[in-house]
């Protein structure tokens, strides 16, 4: 169905409407070219519950005393993907294989199998990677690790080399795991005491410490039996302040070191990380995933597991932000951290209509180096979805779980990015699709980050702040355009699309593209009203301007309508702008509908019900106070890099 035919004189109007208050602006403003622009970035919302994901690992923190061995090997969907949609574009809990179904059954002839059956090693022939298990915490997830060491200690011999994350954001979990640590050796002490196979070996497990950052720190001088002298070594670990996380180059570089011993002692590596973040040197922000295709390879050739304890990748969409607050005037600063996507490359929009997005919605999925890394060498990926104090943003306070049988259909392809990016090319839809996510990256195009924030509450100084503004506004507009033709254009491909991931890409980016339109003329709409009243704050003690979201949207009243009528001669009165304001918010509210119904229990709904319901397409002006003390930014207060 054309849809983009029915509004297309509408969108070309606000267009036109946009470009004539972009030329009031100049007349208005008296624009200065070599004014420099201010991009400065604001969240406003917080976010609520979400459904629950899937079920949590055993969240236990006693010492077990008896075995309670799981295979870990079985292939998780909770998680990841690898190929094709797992299952039919028919809703899993709808699906009639899931139906009731009576059953004839002689039970008297069936033997259910006993301990020593239970307890049996798969072999590593049948053990795969698994990309989601998770947990509720670091103890539930060294619980599991310890399951999954005492599997591969009753084949041969095993050396952990933990690699831990030096950055600043992750000293409160190291510290955390130091405490728990004990809990995975001393209930590997009572398994080989009470194993068969295990009791008979000597130095079963050997561990090595270790931790990077833009290096490699090795904290144990060698692999060691010593629980204490693995303990101090946790305590040893450093901050590292160049905000890298090379793990990529970390995991390649021990067992490099290792592998010699290992063979020799005829010991099979195991390589355990701990990060909060995305690796660095991952491609994440590059695209150019050599590094960790090379350290998947040494997995791979050495028959080493990897094991990754990590967050959630953020939805789509590369960074996040935290809390972080500065010892020398206690202010609040938000730091960008690495989280992310979830996938090879971003299948979201990068914009949020005025700038660069700052949100921390979650993916639901892990992100897709570390995941990957998982999948490929047999390892697990154990996500920690517990809430994070100093995650800031919309989004960032949210019950960061979804459904699992309705994320089961979106998990992301973890094929390596060149795969990846050759499927997406013989696809015309995904590529129609990718196309408009690049050309809407702010973070490749500058001109799409507008100013909300900090505006003078002097009008002269106010007019040079603003008139810039109103010239991106009006480019962003004839951007919007353009994409949703695109959109319009590959619209008979969606039917067709097997991916449940890209038709939620599309819907929601339809959704969007038509609300930031609207938004964007709202924030024209308020520039120019608040020059020509040059209201002051009501509060005396108001030193700046900020643009806000909200449900209600602007309406120009009959002094600012007249001004536009009678300086560009306008053929549409007043009442005939209001009733294309309605329509226009209506064909976004029918939009957004579409992604919740089509995409119930997924980061794609929450993510339409925070854009309808949550920030809404109008905006507003309001006074605020900024610490002076701000300014020492750079000078007096250094921002760490985490």
């Amino acid at each position: 169905m054309n849809r983009t035919a029915n509004f297309s004189a509408l969108g070309t109007s606000i267009v036109v409407h946009g470009l004539l208050l972009g030329s009031l602006a100049v007349w208005t403003f008296k624009l200065q070219e070599d004014q420099p622009d201010v991009v400065l970035e604001s969240v406003f919302d917080d976010e609520r519950v979400q459904e629950e994901f899937t079920q949590d690992l055993e969240t236990d923190q006693e010492i077990a005393e008896t075995q309670n061995f799981v295979a870990g090997g079985a292939v998780s969907t909770a998680i990841g993907g690898s190929g094709a949609p797992a299952v039919a574009q028919q809703k899993v809990e709808q699906s009639e294989s899931l139906q009731e179904v009576d059953f004839n059954v002689n039970v008297s002839n069936i033997d259910l199998p006993g301990e020593n059956l239970i307890g049996q090693d798969l072999g590593v022939g049948e053990v795969n990677g698994e990309v989601g298990a998770v947990v509720e915490g670091y103890g539930a997830a060294l619980g599991r690790i310890t399951q999954e060491l005492i599997r591969l200690m009753r084949k041969e011999k095993i050396m952990a080399i933990w690699l831990f994350d030096e950055s600043n954001s992750m000293k409160d979990d190291q510290q955390e795991i130091a405490q728990k640590f004990h809990k995975v050796y001393e209930e590997l002490g009572i398994q080989q005491k009470t194993d068969k196979v295990l009791k008979d070996q000597d130095q079963v497990l050997l561990t090595q410490i270790c931790s990077f950052g833009k290096g490699l720190n090795f904290l144990t001088s060698k692999p060691t039996t010593d629980i204490n002298e693995i303990r101090q070594a946790i305590d040893r670990i450093s901050i590292d302040e160049s905000g890298d996380e090379n793990m990529c180059s970390a995991i390649e570089a021990v067992i490099n070191k290792y592998k010699s011993m290992a063979r020799g002692q005829r010991r099979r590596m195991v390589v355990i990380i701990v990060s909060d973040e995305s690796p660095s040197d991952s491609g994440d922000l590059n695209f150019d995933s050599q590094a960790l295709e090379n350290a998947i390879k040494q997995c791979e050739d050495t028959r080493t597991p990897a094991y990754v304890l990590g967050r959630e990748a953020i939805f789509g969409y590369p960074f996040a932000r935290i809390h972080w607050k500065d010892p020398v005037y206690q202010l609040t600063h938000w730091v960008q951290i690495n989280r992310g996507p979830e996938t090879g490359f971003p299948e979201c929009l990068q914009w949020n209509g005025l700038h660069s997005r700052w949100d921390s919605f979650s993916s639901g999925f892990g992100p897709y180096s570390q995941v990957r890394l998982c999948k490929e060498t047999g390892g697990v990926f154990f996500m920690l979805p517990g809430e994070e104090e100093n995650l800031a943003g919309a989004g960032a306070n949210e019950a960061r779980k979804f459904a699992a049988l309705a994320m089961k259909e979106y998990e992301p392809l973890l094929l390596a990015r060149r795969d990846y990016a050759e499927a997406r090319a013989r696809s015309k839809f995904r590529s129609g699709l990718w196309d408009i996510i690049v050309e809407t990256n702010p973070h490749l195009n500058n001109e799409l980050n507008m100013r909300v924030h900090h505006y003078s509450t002097t009008p002269e100084d106010f007019a040079k702040e603003a008139g810039p503004q109103f010239k991106r506004a009006v480019d962003a507009m004839a951007l919007i355009e353009k994409s949703l033709k695109s959109l319009d254009q590959i619209r008979p491909l969606r039917a067709k699309e097997d991916s449940q991931r890209w038709r939620a890409c599309f819907d929601l980016m339809y959704a969007q593209l038509i609300s930031y339109r609207i938004r964007l003329f709202q924030y024209l709409l308020l520039l120019d009203d608040h020059q020509a009243k040059q209201p002051k704050p009501k509060d005396p003690k108001h030193n700046e301007w900020n643009l806000g979201y909200t449900k209600k949207m602007v309406e120009p009243d009959e002094e600012q309508f007249k001004r536009l009528k009678a300086a560009f001669k306008l053929k549409i009165d007043r009442s005939e702008y209001l009733k294309m304001l309605v329509e226009q918010a209506q064909m976004a509210d029918e939009a957004y509908e579409l992604v919740k119904k089509e995409h119930p229990g997924t980061p794609w709904e929450r993510r339409a019900k925070y854009e309808e319901n949550d920030l809404g397409y109008g905006m507003y002006m309001a006074s605020g106070y900024r610490d002076p003390k701000y300014q020492e930014v750079g000078k007096r207060i250094k921002i760490p890099k985490f």
